[in-house]
């Protein structure tokens, strides 16, 4: 079972979104996108200043088994990037909902988090049959 901490807001591409202090949105991959992608090999991050609609392809991750395109969960501006990453891209397998994170963003409508799942809705989407489970977050 993967682990799906309750204050984060989760997409059917199996990204998550939270808020830090500054009230900017942090993003990153579920436990349950790293287990099915096995070791991370690559990261591809956004650049800094880059500017997302709701579901614009992001970045890429380039793992063991395959590659993940990332879309991102809202509309924003990428204010930051965990540079981490470019070093240890493992550590998305290691910490996907601490150090793992991939980048920060301004957001511009706040209300697009209300399209997102819960952890609930997220747990009960993961345990559909896998030919119902897509990576792209397209059913």
């Amino acid at each position: 079972m993967s682990i799906l901490p309750s204050y984060l807001k989760y997409t059917e591409g199996h990204t998550w979104v939270s808020f830090d202090e500054d009230g900017y949105a942090v993003i990153g991959i579920t436990d349950y996108a790293q287990d099915s992608l096995g070791t991370l090999l690559e990261v591809y991050l956004p650049s800094e200043t880059a500017d997302f609609e709701m579901e614009d392809e992001a970045m890429s991750l380039v793992s063991e088994r395959s590659q993940l395109e990332i879309f991102s969960p809202i509309s924003g501006e990428v204010v930051e990037i965990n540079e981490a990453l470019l070093e240890i891209p493992h550590l998305i397998n290691m910490e996907p909902y601490d150090g793992g994170w991939l980048f920060k963003l301004s957001a511009h409508n706040m209300a697009e988090i209300e399209d997102l799942m819960n952890d609930q809705d997220y747990a009960e989407y993961i345990e559909r049959p896998m030919d119902e489970v897509d990576f792209d977050g397209e059913e």
